[in-house]
């Protein structure tokens, strides 16, 4: 199951960002009609073309949007070049610090690119002790799930092993908290806001779905591989007549330990599906590993989890007998710019600090914090653009300037197989998080990008591919938004 970002109803208020790329994208494609020629001025050729606006025009046209009395009490930062001849076409607080949402994603992204390499890839292990031990290594794989513990399984049958006495589980390989801090409290019970670990599975989520009873009878209750997520549940739920509306929500105590389900379903209406984030990653992959290993014939006696470092170490020089891997970098690439999964990123932060020898007296997450603000200061982006906190976005102590990721993205496209980096993001009116913007428009299939949202805030970053005109490179973040849907129409436009 994937998890995204935050999401909205498209009800109308989402949508200033497409009118903006929209407006770019007329002025510049009606503009100009042939190859630009440095020191030529484009030549009108038709009446009808005057009648649209030049490129000169951007900036005004763009600011008769924005300073629409629906936007006046939003921030807006915005900064569109040329991505070949670094020309500022529109520029508007660029310079300044906003909550960038999702599009935080881009530098961890461009970091782990810079120091992973395409052909990274996560690996989980199983390495043979002595006594019939075994230990199994996990390396922060957030693409595991069952179907890779089935095939661990199936290889330790192979070598003819059908009984373990006791199984060594090593989550030490990410140091430090499973979640940030920062995080609020709503997002972490949701599968966008799942905890990070050594040895995720499934995502470290599940999916709830609730269905109508006979009326009267409380919602019926199903989990996802038959697995429950939570012990306890208050479900408060209730089925009513068919002609009833339909209300419910999903929600932890704030110990963590019960999921509460209030509201109504109308008889033979719909099942409800809702994501949920585990409580404890960990008992979460043992469970998992049982019931897929017992499947496979695999009989476990003992099983004992560890999480200091230290036992990483001394597992890794076991002989190795069983491995599974993730796709490549660019792959999981995808999952994050394009899908916008906010556990994709997250571990790839934490690669990032596994990636150079680091100090395990501090957190997987600082360390990859420093590298990645290294990285981004050799690109010559200044450690003053940006304040960030986590890999995915997610907090709102994330501060990024339109410069910033601007110039990330000017870098990333310059870089070696930088159209791999790019093919990650997602494109207008055709895949992932922009699959349903852009439609029906000239920014179709065009428009390459990173979407972010959250209460409050929507970001787009990215490239235009502006037919006959040099590629555009762009970032537009909006604070304070009241009005997302309307945010989202103008950023189209």
């Amino acid at each position: 199951m994937k998890k995204k970002q935050k999401k909205f109803k498209h009800t109308g208020r989402h949508i200033t960002a497409y009118i903006i790329l929209i407006i770019v994208i007329i002025s510049i494609n009606t503009i100009i009609k042939q190859p630009i020629v440095v020191g030529q001025t484009p030549k009108l050729d038709t009446e009808e073309e005057l009648k649209h606006t030049c490129a000169s025009q951007i900036p005004s046209s763009i600011e008769k949007i924005i300073n629409s009395p629906t936007f006046e009490r939003m921030r807006w930062g915005i900064l569109i070049k040329n991505l070949s001849s670094d020309q500022i076409l529109y520029s508007r607080d660029a310079q300044k610090y906003f909550i960038p949402a999702s599009t935080t994603k881009i530098l961890t992204a461009a970091a782990a690119w810079q120091k992973l390499g395409k052909d990274f890839r996560i690996r989980t292990s199983i390495h043979q002790g002595d006594e019939g031990n075994f230990y199994l290594v996990g390396r922060g794989d957030p693409s595991f799930n069952n179907a890779q513990l089935t095939a661990l399984a199936q290889k330790l049958q192979q070598r003819g092993i059908r009984s373990i006495n006791k199984l060594i589980v090593d989550d030490s390989y990410f140091q430090g908290e499973y979640i940030d801090a920062s995080w609020q409290w709503e997002d972490i019970q949701a599968d966008y806001g799942a905890p990070v670990n050594s040895l995720m599975v499934n995502e470290n989520t599940g999916i709830l779905t609730l269905s109508p009873n006979k009326i009267g009878e409380k919602l019926n209750i199903t989990w996802s591989n038959d697995m429950e997520l939570y012990s306890g549940i208050e479900n408060n739920s209730i089925t009513v007549a068919e002609n009833e509306s339909r209300f419910f929500q999903v929600t932890r105590d704030l110990k963590g330990q019960v999921l509460k389900i209030d509201g109504k379903l109308p008889i033979n209406s719909p099942s409800q599906t809702i994501g949920l984030s585990v409580i404890d990653p960990i008992d979460n992959f043992l469970k998992n590993l049982r019931l897929t290993w017992a499947k496979v014939g695999i009989n476990v006696k003992e099983i004992q989890p560890i999480f200091e470092y230290q036992h990483y170490k001394i597992a890794e020089q076991k002989p190795e007998i069983a491995v599974v891997e993730s796709l490549t970098l660019p792959d999981l690439l995808k999952e994050v710019n394009r899908n916008s999964n906010n556990l994709y990123a997250e571990s790839l932060l934490r690669h990032l600090g596994n990636s150079e020898s680091t100090n395990k007296n501090e957190t997987t997450v600082n360390q990859g914090l420093k590298i990645l603000k290294t990285t981004l200061s050799e690109w010559g982006i200044e450690p003053n653009t940006y304040m960030i906190v986590d890999g995915s976005g997610l907090s709102r102590k994330n501060l990024i300037s339109p410069e910033a990721l601007v110039k990330t993205l000017q870098v990333m496209a310059k870089s070696p197989d930088g159209n791999l980096f790019r093919a990650s993001l997602a494109t207008g009116g055709m895949n992932g998080t922009l699959k349903n913007r852009f439609l029906k428009t000239p920014a179709w299939g065009i428009v390459q990008g990173k979407t972010g949202s959250m209460t409050g805030v929507i970001s787009l970053s990215g490239y235009i591919n502006v037919p006959n005109y040099d590629d555009l490179v762009f970032s537009m973040i909006v604070n304070q938004s009241q009005h997302p849907s309307a945010v989202r129409k103008a950023m189209d436009e």
